[in-house]
């Protein structure tokens, strides 16, 4: 009987490796699994996962409302801009009242209704898995997977603003702009996880986190990507031909840094997430060579709008393959200890009259004339979505996220002083938050190494 215990034992064991290895074959070579892994990259590379609501899908939604979050009817100060936003606070002291477009008491008659509309979208647009905005579950994402540095011009600023209104009470924010409103437009501004929320007894925070020194998101005012000088270089590269008498750059004012200056902010300073976007500054009046009586670039040159386009499209195409060598070569140097992505955010033209429009729009509305480049914002869009998408995985770190229409619907939702800038509050913005923190955790699926394992 000792024997037949045994040789049944052994046979139900060599039955068991067969059926799970069984298992394993079927799992590795069924569609589902065959489309997640990417066997260039490794058999065990589970850092992408199929996406359920990509960038284009979830602009496919409209806005619904208005509805309300409070009974009050009317605005009588400019600090209710606060709770018919649905805010507990901000925690940047930065234009306050201005990005919250509460600052202009003619202008109060926009309010609660600006603020009482809804991003909706389903699975009837093609985005499923869409999660609602939990302000903690961001904080600790950012806190345990890396944080956001954002850089960009002043509607990127304009989002910074947002996002320390999203994470309120759990961020701080630098600088205190209250008692100097003074300011330089190139000082760096953070949030950081605030020493009192009740997320730092509540959550796992990695040994290397330091509450008081590891920002949580930081934001660069950085115009362009790349500094002028570098812009002349690159130009008087392509165009050695160029007349004796050219001059690429106007004498407009312009903040930027270089890429060898951002990158290692970037890449060693606990960031997991580059958030970018371009397209406003790259106008005729700033790259003035290209403006009207400018002497003649190049023989075959294009002339205005389309010359700047055509510089841009040359420009970022070295900004993504510097920014993807400098990725490679990171994570070489780290051997894949973080994950970090790029993310491009498609630029947002303004709305020319748009205090005049109290409503958000159902379809985007071509307009008989824009100011400033506006009317040509969807070209330079196209042109960084071509880049980074016409041959598969040339940038495999860089993603560009098509979500503008929610923003070009919202003529209504401008701040007090011009028609461009988003007020902050309205849902644009937050959109913008929401958005970025599901596509990093979700489309591309959780890193497989985080600050959780340094």
């Amino acid at each position: 009987m000792g024997l037949n215990a045994r040789t049944l034992s052994v046979k139900v064991l060599l039955l068991g490796a067969t059926c799970t290895f069984l298992l394993i074959i079927y799992s590795y070579t069924k569609p589902s699994f065959l489309t997640s892994v990417n066997f260039s990259e490794g058999m065990f590379n589970f850092d992408r996962i199929p996406g359920r609501c990509p960038p284009r899908a979830y602009g496919n939604g409209r806005w619904t409302g208005p509805h309300d979050r409070t009974s009050i009817p009317i605005m009588t100060n400019q600090s209710q801009a606060l709770a018919f936003s649905g805010f507990e606070g901000c925690a940047s002291s930065r234009e306050f009242y201005w990005h919250l477009a509460s600052d202009n008491t003619n202008q109060w008659g926009r309010f609660p209704e600006a603020q009482s509309y809804k991003w909706t979208v389903g699975p009837e647009d093609g985005c499923e898995g869409l999660k609602e905005l939990n302000k903690e579950n961001i904080v600790q994402d950012m806190v345990q997977q890396g944080g956001w540095l954002l850089l960009g011009d002043s509607i990127t600023e304009g989002h910074f603003f947002s996002l320390s209104c999203i994470l309120y009470p759990h961020v701080i924010a630098t600088p205190n702009y209250t008692p100097n409103s003074y300011f330089d437009r190139a000082w760096p501004q953070n949030l950081y996880l605030n020493p009192e929320s009740p997320l730092v007894k509540e959550m796992y925070i990695p040994a290397h986190f330091n509450i008081t020194e590891t920002p949580l998101a930081t934001f660069r005012r950085i115009d362009l990507l790349m500094t002028p000088e570098e812009l002349v270089r690159l130009h008087d590269t392509l165009y050695p031909d160029t007349h004796e008498n050219f001059s690429l750059f106007s004498d407009e004012a312009t903040w930027n840094m270089s890429p060898t200056e951002y990158l290692p902010l970037f890449l060693e300073n606990g960031y997991s997430t580059l958030v970018i976007s371009t397209g406003g500054h790259w106008t005729t009046t700033l790259f003035g060579g290209y403006g009207k009586n400018a002497p003649l670039v190049y023989e075959g040159a294009k002339f205005g709008i389309d010359g700047v386009i055509d510089f841009f499209e040359h420009a970022m195409r070295k900004w993504a393959t510097d920014v993807q060598s400098a990725l490679d070569e990171a994570a070489r140097k780290d051997r894949g200890a973080r994950k970090r992505q790029v993310v491009v955010r498609a630029y947002l033209p303004g709305h020319d009259n748009c205090h005049n429009i109290k409503k958000p729009w159902s379809e985007v509305r071509p307009e008989g004339s824009y100011s400033y480049n506006w009317g040509s914002i969807w070209r330079y869009n196209e042109v960084f979505e071509k880049i980074l998408t016409e041959i598969p995985r040339k940038y495999p770190d860089l993603h560009y996220l098509a979500i503008e229409r929610p923003g070009r619907l919202r003529p209504d939702a401008h701040t007090t002083s011009d028609c461009l800038h988003i007020m902050t509050g309205a849902g644009v913005m937050e959109g913008w938050s929401h958005y970025i923190w599901h596509y990093v955790s979700n489309e591309l699926g959780r890193g497989r190494h985080s600050r959780v394992h340094t």
